[in-house]
């Protein structure tokens, strides 16, 4: 009897494949026979029937599931196919039929066939370019959107209330899931996705019936449950969803193809860039790695314009997530490591669209598949360079940058309070988040605090002598707003220990600044501060070249007291050597970055 159905089972699968090759099924549909949890085990599973079965696909159920079926067939065949399957014991007994709207997108085969290792054949030959064809992208996979009325199914029955409730009870979790997650998205259900079918699930089926022109039941008939289904995926249908295959990165997964195209490789980058009013951008990150890298990657990605600052960061073992939103679009990047590879991509998509692009996220994550090879690390390149692009990445500069310097051993900084004015966000030595404790009007001083307690090299002491006029004087601060990475050192003299109109707090000196010392503490020659530079400008006034002004020490000294902060004081006697006092600088000076 065994051989019989083995037999009948063969010739079932290899009759269907004869007829598709003439053309599709009318009203096709599938034998869905499992349903993951995670795309990896879905993929084990895939790799697991194809070793006996044939027409295997695989499925994102759009609710963080994904399905394995078998198919497409005319529904009598998925009903013979189903039948000796399962009572061959080939597939679980729970199977079903499953119809195409059930699914939001397909993971398995990648572009129409399965993935495969890329052979060594075909590296290019002499003569051949070594630029990768176009990316090949699958015909158009995206469901269509719900037609105004009822839709015909297809020969799906029309049940009765209790006939519905049997078909219902044979719904695997997953699926039952998955109506919940279309009724919440349509708007009819607010509750926890359970599974449960209880009265909240109850009603919202019986409102969705109702603005759908169906008898209010309560109870989603097989043919209604396509329906609710076809609803929640058609918000894909105009995104031009389909497999793509980058053979150059190395990765195949679904793109919105209406609204990307392929635009060009810089390594480790291929950029994806709108083709219309949409600004949508898809880029994949392909390049050979280590754990090193991997962080390398991490922390470069935050600094690009494509990856806002606000918005959830997470690193794990080996791969990392990052999001984050501004006035004008959301960004999404993920990359892992695997095998000595870094594969992974970021979706850029504009801001106040957000149903679809968590449903083209999903669908982008749940297909995304690693093709044998990497971007080589020349891709794209060629003799422009520009400081603030990155592999042809905009990275994302501050609106404002000024020098700070620490006053305590954990991260307390000084610095002029136009660093921190109408700042988003506000920052130390290019990353550390600070926090601001207070401004001083008088003074013009700004205090901060790092949100992480930080130890720095030096903290600044202060002198408590008058300093002499004309005593030489000199000024640490990050002149070119941190191009050079490190504090210069500007030296000047001291002109008067008073303002122009006569400030006891205030020191003139004679002295060529650049806006982003502001900030910066001035020594005198034995390494003590004897002041905190203030911005070029003085009451609205631009200064003239040559003149600059400081908050004295002892200003400085009380405003850190009134902070609740003790200030050291220096004990230093006899002139410091230049490279002495540049190390000292360094040490305690910090770059204050202020963030849109």
């Amino acid at each position: 009897m065994i051989r019989i159905l083995v037999a009948l089972v063969c010739a079932l699968s290899f009759g269907v494949q004869g007829a598709f090759a003439q053309g599709a099924p009318t009203n096709p549909v599938y034998v869905q026979i499992e349903a993951q949890p995670s795309l990896e085990e879905a993929q084990q599973s895939i790799r697991i029937y194809t070793g006996s079965l044939q027409d295997v696909n695989g499925f994102s159920l759009g609710n963080g599931y994904y399905a394995i079926a078998l198919g497409p067939y005319a529904p009598d065949q998925a009903n013979q196919v189903l039948n000796v399957l399962r009572s061959e014991g080939r597939i679980p007994q729970d199977s079903y039929i499953a119809r195409p709207e059930w699914f939001a997108g397909q993971f398995w085969p990648v572009g129409g066939t399965r993935p495969t290792q890329a052979p060594d054949s075909a590296a290019p030959q002499d003569g051949q370019s070594d630029v990768a064809a176009a990316p090949e992208i699958a015909p158009d996979a995206a469901p269509e959107a719900a037609p105004e009325t009822a839709p015909d199914m297809g020969g799906l029955p029309d049940e009765s209330p209790a006939e519905a409730r049997r078909s219902e009870a044979q719904l695997s979790r997953e699926q039952r899931d998955q109506l919940q997650i279309a009724l919440e998205w349509a708007g009819y259900y607010n509750g926890a996705i359970d599974g449960a079918f209880g009265p909240g699930t109850r009603n919202s089926m019986g409102a969705w019936q109702r603005d759908n022109g169906y008898d209010i039941s309560g109870i989603l008939t097989t043919a209604q449950r396509a329906d609710l289904l076809e609803q929640y995926n058609a918000v894909l249908s105009d995104l031009g969803l389909r497999d793509v295959r980058d053979e150059k990165a190395g990765i195949a997964m679904q793109m919105p193809t209406d609204l990307v195209a392929f635009d060009r490789y810089e390594a480790p980058f291929a950029f994806y860039e709108p083709t219309g009013s949409t600004q949508a951008r898809v880029i994949l990150i392909s390049e050979p790695g280590t754990q090193d890298t991997l962080g390398g990657l991490y922390q470069i990605m935050q600094t690009l314009a494509v990856v806002p600052q606000d918005g959830p960061r997470s690193r794990r073992g080996n791969s990392f997530t990052i999001q984050g939103s501004n006035s004008q679009f959301t960004s999404y990047t993920e990359a892992s490591l695997e095998g000595g590879q870094i594969k992974g991509f970021t979706l850029v998509w504009p801001l106040g669209d957000e149903a679809r692009r968590e449903r083209m996220l999903a669908e982008m994550r749940a297909s995304f598949t690693r093709l044998a090879g990497v971007l080589p690390r020349d891709a794209g390149v060629d003799d422009s360079q520009a400081v603030d692009l990155l592999s042809g990445l905009k990275i994302r500069k501050p609106r404002l940058s000024r020098s700070g310097v620490f006053v305590t051993d954990d991260g307390v900084v000084l610095t002029v309070a136009e660093a921190v004015q109408s700042c988003g966000r506000v920052t130390l030595a290019n990353g550390y988040d600070a926090e601001v404790v207070g401004v001083n009007d008088t003074t013009g001083l700004a205090v901060l605090r790092p949100k992480t307690p930080l130890t720095p090299i030096g903290v600044a002491a202060f002198s408590t002598r008058v300093p002499q006029i004309s005593a030489e004087v000199a000024v640490a601060g990050f002149s070119y707003e941190g191009v050079l990475g490190a504090p210069s050192l500007t030296y000047g003299t001291l002109a008067d220990v008073r303002g122009l109109n006569g400030a006891e707090h205030i020191d003139r000196l004679d002295i060529n600044t650049l806006p982003g010392d502001a900030g910066g503490a001035v020594f005198d020659e034995t390494g003590a501060v004897i002041g905190i530079l203030r911005p070029a400008t003085e009451q609205g006034r631009q200064l003239p070249e040559g003149v600059g002004f400081s908050v004295d020490a002892a200003s400085v000294m009380d405003l850190l007291r009134t902070a609740g902060l003790k200030a050291l004081t220096s004990t230093e006697t006899g002139q410091m050597a230049p490279e002495t006092l540049a190390r000292k600088a360094n040490g305690m000076t910090v770059l204050v970055n202020c963030w849109d």
